[in-house]
């Protein structure tokens, strides 16, 4: 496609809104296709009354049954999203699990303990990513009650993003991935008294139990290669800024599969320039469904959020900052979020179970 003007638009995305005017972005692909601005003279959400089933939607997680042990969230054929609570064991309690069904990301939102895998030992805190790769066993051992936000890649593996004219080095050193340990899951299994001999594998969603004589993890004694688990912590990354113009989320994607994307949302400063955007601008992501859970800080551009909130904005209506975040954002040099975005390329599907949490009146949320 050409790149085409009509009326009076602005020469750079983000900047130079005219006062009293509005820009809604419209774009393809997740931010990654083609774009066009259009400036308004009203807020793009500002409907009235919303009747149907497309709306926007928030969930407060807090609410969930820990006792429950996890709740799926949203899914479809390529992605699933869970919430996972695993509560302090006792050595001879610990089992192995392996998914057949997919890659999975354990993005640690609360407690701290160890991964046992085939490879060695991984740890984690709050704030890191755990990658494992689909059918590779594992067994979490939480040193405290410990929360999971789980993205289930069902259809294909995850991935560093493209970093183009940045290098290499940018988003996160690949140095910043750590590698499991051997040697010192050995020492600790030992250490604990754990003998792990069975390996719950699910596929296709059901279960089936494969039960050994040794422990599972005991007979690996070296290993080679680029395929294995790893963890990421939000304090090795490093967000991609820009003093004088807003950046699409897209910039600060931290994983990409083949449907879908996983971003990282950190503190950065606000863009400088006086005419730029300081707020995510209002958007419509029309070919994708975009979810987001808040893990800590204060979001500034929504009201009335806690950690643990998670909101779902399907595609097929534009969104952006509240009212409220527009206007405190003037004296704010600096954001203190932290959050993790699935974007999906094809529509999610509500979990019955997560129902319960919804805030129902969310959609009036964008009327001040």
């Amino acid at each position: 496609m050409h790149h085409y003007t009509q009326g009076k638009p602005t020469r750079q995305g983000h900047k130079g809104i005219p006062e009293g005017c509005f820009e809604e972005e419209q774009g393809l692909k997740g931010f990654f296709g083609p774009v066009s601005h259009l400036i308004k003279s009203k807020p793009s959400t500002r409907w009235t009354d919303i009747d149907g089933p497309l709306r926007p939607h928030m969930y407060d997680l807090v609410k969930l049954d820990r006792a429950a042990g996890s709740q799926r969230l949203l899914h479809n054929n390529a992605v699933a999203l869970h919430m996972s609570f695993i509560d302090v064991l006792e050595p001879q309690s610990a089992t192995s699990i392996r998914n057949a069904d997919g890659d999975l990301l354990y993005f640690c939102h609360k407690g701290n303990g160890e991964v046992f895998t085939e490879y060695g030992r991984l740890q984690y805190s709050p704030g890191q990513y755990v990658v494992v790769p689909r059918s590779l066993h594992h067994t979490f051992f939480p040193a405290e009650k410990s929360e999971f936000f789980v993205v289930e890649n069902l259809q294909s593996h995850f991935e560093e993003p493209e970093r183009g004219l940045v290098g290499r080095h940018a988003i996160y050193d690949p140095n910043a991935l750590q590698k499991p340990e051997l040697e010192a899951q050995h020492a600790r299994l030992k250490e604990l008294g754990i003998e792990i001999k069975e390996i719950a594998v699910k596929r296709l969603g059901e279960t089936t139990r494969f039960s050994y004589d040794s422990c599972v993890y005991s007979d690996v004694v070296g290993w080679k290669g680029d395929l294995y688990p790893f963890t990421l912590h939000m304090d090795h990354m490093m967000p991609l800024m820009s003093h004088r113009a807003h950046l699409p989320p897209s910039a600060h994607t931290t994983f990409v599969a083949r449907d879908f994307v996983v971003c990282t949302f950190l503190p950065r400063p606000l863009e400088k320039d006086d005419d730029a955007l300081k707020v995510p601008f209002y958007h419509q992501n029309i070919d994708y469904d975009e979810v987001l859970f808040y893990h800590d800080g204060d979001f500034f551009s929504r009201d009335n959020l806690h950690a643990g909130m998670m909101s779902f904005h399907p595609q097929g209506f534009p969104h952006g900052p509240h009212p409220k975040a527009v206007k405190s954002v003037g004296g704010k040099t600096e954001t203190s979020e932290y959050a993790v975005m699935v974007d999906s390329r094809w529509p999610l599907h509500v979990d019955a179970g997560v129902e319960q949490t919804e805030l129902k009146q969310y959609w009036k949320s964008w009327q001040g």
